[in-house]
């Protein structure tokens, strides 16, 4: 009981959000590629994907290592593979299809009236070609139709390729209950066919050679009915075949009572909704709430906020050690860089300053618990920054040439104006410069040097300058100059 309380208030509202977002897109891949190859490929790359997870856990690296790579050409495959199919389910005209939308049932195509239809026009000899769409789209590779959107009936599928017809040329297809197009021009097959086949029987296998449709020739020659479909073509004797062909591609099948049943390679649009949740929330404690794992890490302290004026002349700590826990796969992707520790110096006072680490100090990961902070307090000594001008002396070193003596030497500028610490600065009574080699010197001219400051420390106040030009004068020693041995 004790488990389960604590649980549930450790759980945040991004938590809930994150469980939530990611069911929903689940469940959008789930009723957007439904009855498509794609979605069964999809769930045959999740169980890889579990049985991989197994297999780490269980320690077989070899397995996990395959299992892997097997996903990663799965992946492939299934972008290359059916990329059509892909580009079809996500040809929308806005993205409201795509997120909220909720593809429509299409209503059955009316077998019966087809049928009929198909073997009256063969019994007149009045040529017909009729498409049924599968899963690919066909706009890309049709041409030449002309909108239509009419209801299937027996008159109109036959006024439709009545020789008078302007239209009769060409092929209908047909969705559902409805003709959509009318006139349509198909590509011709590039193989070798039969003679005795003419343009009808070339353009129907050359659109079922690229897509998954199936398409139903009257030949206007034989009065023969025939059916297409991948590189088969059949001849339909009865329109018993034409019915169970049409039937097979609808993806409808017959009982044995007769009654016609839509096949069901899904389950219902609230059953996977249901199914979504519960798979990604046991994801998301399988990750977050997994085998229990503990690590240490040191990471820098950083002080914002402080103000201007104030300076931190000293630290009880830089860094802190962190104790963290979490699942196993989310304690091993936990680098220090993803860790921040932050204390805010906005209201700090000249002196002696004390801060306890807590969490709202500390960012982590999603998933990450802390656990323990070590120190617990930092000591900060905060001092004031004041600027004062600091006279600058030459740091001299070496000697110059025995027959050579330095006569005169001027620094420009003669103070520099510094900013630091009252502490340090108030104790600063000169101001020297990086070492001069006199060794090197032979004659008068001059020289730029930089400052000895240490940066940690002090600093040079705006619109002063961090350099200084020396100025020095060098003759030659007279004889009386030259010290006895």
């Amino acid at each position: 009981m004790n488990e389960m309380l604590s649980l549930s208030t450790s759980i945040r509202w991004q938590d809930i959000a994150d469980i939530a977002l990611n069911s929903y897109l689940l469940f959008r891949l789930y009723a957007l590629f439904r009855g498509t190859k794609v979605f069964r490929m999809l769930v045959g790359v999740a169980l890889l994907w579990f049985f991989q997870e197994v297999t780490v856990s269980l320690g077989f690296i070899v397995s996990s290592l395959a299992i892997q790579g097997i996903i990663a050409v799965s992946a492939f495959i299934i972008i290359v593979v059916f990329s059509n199919e892909i580009r079809s389910v996500f040809r929308a005209k806005n993205l409201k299809a795509v997120f909220w939308g909720f593809p429509k049932e299409s209503n059955q195509t009316p077998v019966e009236i087809i049928v009929e239809s198909v073997f009256e026009m063969a019994q007149k000899y009045c040529g017909a070609l009729i498409a049924f769409p599968g899963k690919k789209d066909l706009q890309e590779i049709v041409q030449g139709g002309i909108p239509w959107d009419g209801l299937v009936s027996k008159e109109m599928i036959k006024s439709i390729f009545w020789y008078g017809n302007p239209v009769h040329d060409g092929a209908i297809i047909i969705q559902g209950d409805r003709v959509t197009e009318v006139g349509v021009i198909l590509p011709l097959s590039k193989r070798n066919l039969p003679s005795s086949y003419g343009t009808r029987h070339r353009a129907a296998k050359g659109l079922t050679e690229q897509t998954d449709a199936l398409v139903v020739i009257v030949s206007e020659e034989r009065g023969a009915v025939l059916a297409a479909k991948g590189t088969r073509l059949s001849v339909m004797y009865s329109k018993k075949d034409l019915e169970c062909e049409l039937l097979k591609h609808s993806g409808r099948r017959i009982k044995q009572q007769g009654h016609v049943k839509k096949e069901n390679f899904g389950i219902g649009l609230g059953t996977a909704a249901v199914i979504s949740v519960l798979f990604v929330t046991g994801v998301w404690f399988g990750i977050t709430r997994g085998l229990n794992t503990l690590i240490t890490l040191e990471v820098p302290v950083e002080y914002i906020n402080l103000a201007p004026s104030m300076e931190i002349s000293a630290t009880s700590e830089n860094k802190v050690q962190l104790h963290l826990s979490g699942s196993q796969l989310l304690i091993k992707s936990v680098r220090p860089e993803d860790i921040r520790v932050r204390v805010d110096t906005s209201e700090v006072v000249v002196g002696y300053n004390a801060f306890t680490i807590t969490t709202e100090n500390i960012s982590l990961p999603p998933g990450i618990l802390l656990t323990k902070v070590s120190p617990k307090v930092l000591e900060l000594d905060i001092d004031t920054l004041i600027t004062m001008a600091v006279p600058v002396q030459t740091d001299w070193v070496g000697k110059l040439d025995e027959n050579l003596i330095l006569t005169h030497a001027k620094i420009s500028p003669q103070r520099i104006r510094l900013m630091g610490n009252t502490r340090i600065l108030g104790n600063l009574p000169t101001l020297y410069t990086e070492k001069v080699s006199l060794d090197k010197l032979s004659q008068s001219g001059k020289i730029t040097a930089n400052l000895a400051i240490d940066p940690t420390n002090l600093r040079v106040a705006p619109g002063s300058k961090d350099q200084v030009t020396i100025e020095y004068q060098i003759r030659k020693r007279a004889e009386d100059e030259f010290l006895p041995d």
